[in-house]
């Protein structure tokens, strides 16, 4: 598992850095030096963290983002959220081509905060729920129930309010504000996300319903975009 692990994150760092530098057309891009440095560290760290936490889960994170028991639905968010990850990395590899934004280094420094605060806080949801899974689906084979403590206490779906952070953070590191200013299609993206998500839990898993309803969190939850992932 390990191994798929490395060999996982290896692909991911290389896929990145290819597509970044090949876009921007130039190696001399410190921010993305210092995220695709970041990547190749946290990945096997947090990794082996979460193997021997949760193997388990960690299993269920290696495996592909398409499968056969994924709601359809789910499967054409995977296919569109891939498409605007690639146009939001060209841009950005395109921003940085022609100098066209024009970041602080204070800004740049606080992306970096940012992504790190993003790897923590997903940690944490890790910890708290094992059913965390990279696609929508019921796991009745690992008797999933519902989790209403840590984050969940706060929010349904707190992975989404960790992934705000790092679609947020990204984009200042690189300097890039054509990256930032994407982030409305990443939100429109989670909400379609979490409606697949709450559909699914709530035909199919006992309990939910309940932690849905209106009231039944923490009054200092506000208004967050929400998966139980």
């Amino acid at each position: 598992m390990i191994a798929k692990l490395l060999l996982q994150n290896t692909i991911f760092v290389v896929a990145m850095g290819a597509l970044l530098f090949a876009s921007a057309g130039t190696l001399h891009w410190p921010g993305a030096w210092a995220m695709l440095v970041a990547s190749a560290l946290l990945g096997p760290l947090c990794g082996w963290w979460l193997y021997r936490l949760d193997p388990a889960l960690l299993a269920e994170r290696l495996r592909p983002v398409i499968q056969k028991d994924q709601p359809l639905a789910d499967k054409a968010f995977i296919i569109a959220f891939v498409l605007a990850m690639l146009i939001w990395l060209v841009a950005m590899g395109i921003d940085r081509r022609y100098l066209a934004s024009n970041v602080p280094l204070a800004l740049q420094a606080l992306g970096f905060l940012l992504i790190l605060a993003s790897t923590f806080f997903t940690m944490w949801v890790f910890r708290e729920n094992s059913f965390a899974a990279p696609v929508v689906k019921l796991q009745a084979e690992r008797a999933q129930r519902v989790i209403s403590t840590g984050p969940y206490a706060h929010v349904r779906h707190p992975m989404y309010s960790g992934m705000v952070l790092f679609f947020t953070g990204l984009p200042l590191l690189l300097g890039s504000w054509w990256g930032l200013a994407m982030m409305p299609v990443f939100l429109a993206l989670f909400a379609v996300r979490i409606r697949i998500e709450e559909r699914t839990l709530k035909q199919g898993l006992p309990g939910y319903t309940n932690y849905a309803a209106p009231g039944a969190l923490s009054p200092a939850a506000g208004y967050l975009v929400s998966a139980h992932q």
